[in-house]
């Protein structure tokens, strides 16, 4: 879920409802809003030459969207093998459970009220379909739960909203902490730098074909923003609400909640490092 509008200074990417690498498909939700951007982005990835698929993030519960994944998978020559969820928010996962209906597959995911199956995942899993690999890297900081999977074939990784295809995401407090996040961020770093991951599939917005800047820019922005909230709590402005209408100004008005989730994480880092 995205906090802001494109940045100056940000990666441009491509909006794809399509083939994004050679073995990811991007299957658009018609669920645009200024949180999630154009839409969820569900993803369908397959080995080339292979029957078999996995979907990333269903979406949400939506008939005519949950069907269209499934539809896109046979026009593809492909049969829907398993389900993952990045995280729980159910503009990602609200239709995981219909959708496992409509496939008969698993859903895996972290949190185990969201599996449905046995099996859940963890850092260090390797996801195999098929000849597709996909390789679990926790990424908590959005939530607690959240996860990205890396597509090493692709040189590429899917980040749910850990890091957005157009400006960013927020931290949401409490259950999503400010410090694990720029864990995370730097941990998608060393993919890119040591792993040679170029491409970010990220949940809402274009696909980014320079990860690092990426990454980079998102470090970037969450230092400047954590600066100016220690700013503005040195100028008086206490309370969480009073330092987003400061802060924030430049946002517009309808994303002030989320931001203001952002803001409670950045202060409660901010107190636990004894800077405010």
């Amino acid at each position: 879920m995205s906090d802001a509008a494109a940045l100056p200074g940000q990666p441009r990417g491509l909006v794809v409802s399509g083939p994004a690498t050679a073995r990811a498909v991007n299957v658009l939700a018609p669920n645009p809003s200024a949180m999630t951007l154009d839409g969820t982005n569900t993803w369908l990835l397959s080995e080339p030459g292979s029957d078999l698929a996995v979907v990333v993030d269903p979406g949400p519960l939506d008939e005519g969207h949950l069907r269209h994944v499934v539809e896109t998978a046979e026009k593809l020559g492909k049969r829907v093998a398993l389900t993952l969820l990045t995280h729980g928010h159910p503009d990602h996962a609200e239709g995981a459970g219909r959708f496992a209906e409509l496939t008969r597959t698993a859903v895996r995911a972290l949190d185990p009220a969201l599996r449905l199956g046995d099996e859940g995942l963890g850092a260090g899993d390797v996801v195999a379909v098929g000849g597709l690999e996909l390789r679990v890297v926790p990424t908590p900081g959005h939530t607690s739960d959240s996860l990205s999977f890396h597509l090493p074939a692709d040189r590429a990784v899917l980040t749910g909203d850990t890091i957005l295809g157009r400006g960013t995401t927020m931290v949401a407090h409490p259950d999503g902490r400010l410090g694990d996040y720029l864990d995370s961020l730097r941990r998608l770093r060393s993919l890119t730098v040591d792993d040679g991951v170029h491409t970010v599939l990220p949940g809402h917005g274009p696909v980014l074909e320079d990860a690092q800047g990426a990454v980079e820019f998102y470090l970037a922005h969450r230092a400047n923003r954590l600066a100016q909230v220690e700013t503005a709590v040195e100028s008086g402005h206490r309370t969480a609400a009073e330092v987003v209408a400061h802060v924030y100004a430049d946002v517009d008005r309808s994303l002030w909640p989320a931001a203001e989730l952002s803001v409670r994480a950045q202060l409660e880092y901010l107190r636990e490092h004894g800077l405010v």
